[in-house]
C-alpha cells in the first residue's frame, strides 16, 4: 500500500500529503460551534416579560417562538438543543407569557385575554428589534400566534402552527380520553385524593397529561425523567382559558397572505391530525407536513426532521 502510495506521488507532494496527514491526525479537533444566548426582560405598563434568544441577527429570517399551555413557561421547549441547534443559523426568540416563569412580576388585576397577550408578544419584537420575522406557535401558542398575526401582519414573514388547536379551542378534535382511559381514572382519582381544584391536584394532572403525548414510551420516559419545573402556573392557565373561551379566529384566516407551515404529530391525541388538516384548508396556501414518529411534541420527538422541515420552510424551500 505505502510503496503504491510513493509510486504515485513525487517526493514533494508526498511529503506535502505526510504533513497535512499528521495535522489531521495529531492537531485537536476544533471546538463545536457556539452559539450566542442572552436573556432579557421587554417592560410594559402591565408586565416584565422575560426572553431569551439563540444566535445572532444576520441575512436569515429570525424567529420568535410561542410555547404552549396555558399557564406553561417555555421550559418545556428547552428539552433538548433544538432551538439552540436553530440559533445557528438564525436569530432565535422565545418568552415567558405574564405570569409563568420569568414573566411573574404582573400589575395587580392585569387581565390574561388574548388581546393582551398579543399587545405581550409586540412588546418582546420591539425590545429585541424585530421588524418582520417568522412566527411559531406550539399548542395553545399557535392560538396566540394566530392572533398576533390577524392583528399584526406587517410583522409576520411567515407563519408556523405546530400542534396547534385551531382558530378557536372548540375546533381541536381532542383524543386523549377514548386513547387513555385508564390514564384519565387515574387522574380523576389523584384529584379526588389530593382535592378538587387544588394546585396540588393540578400539578398531578400535569404529569399525567405528559403521560399521554408521545408516540414513543421510551422518549417519553426520557423527557419525563429530566423535565423538572416546567413553570406551571394553574390559576393563570385556568384564567387563560376563561378570558379566551369565546375567541373564535375562523374569519381571519382567509386573510392570512404569508406563507404558513402546519405541523402535527400523526400520533397527537391531544390535538389530532384532523385538526391540523382542518387549520391548513382554512388558510390559503398552507403546506401541512405530519411527523409519523410523534405525539404531540414532534420538536422533541424527531428533531431533526422538525429542524429539517423549518429550515427548507424559512430558507424557501
Amino acid at each position: 500500500m505505502l510503496s503504491f502510495y510513493r509510486s504515485i506521488f513525487p517526493r514533494e507532494v508526498t511529503k506535502s500529503m505526510n504533513l497535512l496527514l499528521a495535522f489531521f491526525l495529531f492537531c485537536p479537533p476544533l471546538p463545536a460551534q457556539t452559539v450566542a444566548h442572552a436573556t432579557g426582560v421587554a417592560h410594559t405598563e402591565q408586565v416584565d416579560l422575560g426572553y431569551e434568544t439563540f444566535g445572532a441577527k444576520g441575512t436569515a429570517l429570525p424567529i420568535v417562538a410561542i410555547n404552549g399551555g396555558p399557564g406553561l413557561s417555555h421550559a418545556y421547549m428547552m428539552q433538548n438543543d433544538l432551538w439552540e441547534r436553530i440559533g445557528r443559523n438564525r436569530f432565535v426568540v422565545l418568552y415567558d407569557q405574564r405570569g409563568t416563569g420569568a414573566s411573574k412580576r404582573v400589575q395587580a388585576g392585569a387581565p390574561q385575554t388574548m388581546d393582551a397577550q398579543v399587545a405581550d408578544l409586540d412588546a418582546v419584537r420591539q425590545t429585541v428589534g424585530l421588524t418582520k420575522f417568522a412566527l411559531l406557535g406550539d399548542s395553545y401558542g399557535g392560538l396566540v400566534a394566530m392572533a398576533y398575526a390577524a392583528a399584526h401582519p406587517e410583522h409576520v414573514a411567515k407563519l408556523i402552527l405546530s400542534d396547534s388547536p385551531g382558530p378557536s379551542w372548540h375546533d381541536i378534535v381532542h383524543l386523549l380520553p377514548d386513547v387513555f382511559p385508564d390514564i384519565q381514572e387515574q387522574g380523576a382519582q389523584d384529584e379526588k385524593k389530593l382535592g378538587l381544584a387544588t394546585e396540588a391536584a393540578a400539578r398531578a394532572g400535569l404529569r399525567n397529561h405528559f403521560r399521554m403525548i408521545f408516540y414513543s414510551p421510551e422518549k417519553r420516559d426520557a423527557y419525563m425523567s429530566h423535565m423538572g419545573d416546567l413553570g406551571f402556573e394553574p390559576a393563570v392557565g385556568d384564567a387563560v382559558e376563561k378570558a379566551t373561551a369565546n375567541l373564535d379566529l375562523t374569519a381571519k384566516l382567509a386573510g392570512f397572505r404569508f406563507p404558513t407551515l402546519v405541523i402535527n404529530g400523526r400520533y397527537d391525541m391531544n390535538v389530532a391530525p384532523l385538526t391540523a388538516w382542518r387549520l391548513a384548508h382554512a388558510i390559503p396556501g398552507a403546506k401541512v407536513v405530519f411527523f409519523e414518529r410523534s405525539g404531540h411534541l414532534p420538536a422533541y420527538e424527531e428533531p431533526e426532521k422538525y429542524i429539517k422541515v423549518l429550515e427548507d420552510f424559512l430558507n424557501g424551500q
